[in-house]
């Protein structure tokens, strides 16, 4: 029953935010904010494939155990593609909507971070196709990760307060939800297997933030 209802909510989170992504890249008529906001969308879902998919496979034939290095690497990519969804919602979503001019150095700072997020999980040490990762380096990796979301969080409620964005009023909310489901899963999921249900949640915010930026398309 797992395998079954897992695999149907993966395969139509994928299914909604490409194709969500597609729709705002083909109906952003010239629009630059929102046709980045769809190609922002598409790099999330084809990042997330890359792990979701081969662990709907393991799931529906011989088990998680036995597709350890498809999964670690899927992982892997995912974590990148993650920290390059982040980038592009600080650079071409953020920056484009509210018509930011300079900030030189918060934008070093989104680089920097996101820079070592992905340094971190190029490194050996993080054993992504080991079926005994180890945690440490879990947390080593997430550390600038959470700080890059932190950054967008408040850029992004600070923002919408000041201009009365309501169509992003809600886009801080959604990134807060994702990171407050999504740690728990780094820190104690290997402990406790059912805390791993947090990622569905965690999706779900995923999809409320690119509907945000649809509907906004939409309305605009």
């Amino acid at each position: 029953m797992q395998a079954i209802m897992e695999t149907l909510f993966d395969a139509v989170y994928l299914v909604s935010v490409i194709t969500i992504g597609i729709l705002m890249i083909r109906g952003s008529k010239g629009n630059r904010q929102f046709r980045l906001f769809g190609f922002m969308a598409v790099v999330l879902g084809a990042g997330d494939a890359f792990h979701l998919i081969p662990r709907a496979v393991a799931l529906c034939t011989t088990g998680l155990e036995n597709y350890t290095v498809p999964l670690g690497l899927g992982k892997w990519i995912t974590s990148v593609t993650m920290t390059i969804f982040y980038v592009l919602l600080y650079y071409y979503v953020w920056r484009q909507r509210y018509r930011v001019k300079g900030q030189g150095g918060l934008t070093v700072a989104v680089y920097v971070l996101a820079g070592l997020r992905i340094l971190l999980c190029m490194m050996p040490q993080n054993q992504w196709l080991s079926a005994d990762a180890p945690l440490s380096w879990s947390i080593y990796r997430n550390i600038p990760f959470a700080l890059l979301g932190l950054l967008v969080i408040v850029l992004f409620y600070c923002s919408a307060r000041d201009h009365e964005d309501r169509a992003f009023r809600w886009m801080w909310l959604t990134i807060v939800l994702s990171f407050g489901f999504y740690i728990p899963v780094v820190l104690w999921a290997d402990a406790i297997p059912m805390i791993g249900m947090l990622m569905i949640p965690k999706t779900c915010a995923y999809v409320w933030t690119v509907l945000i930026g649809y509907f906004a398309m939409k309305q605009e």
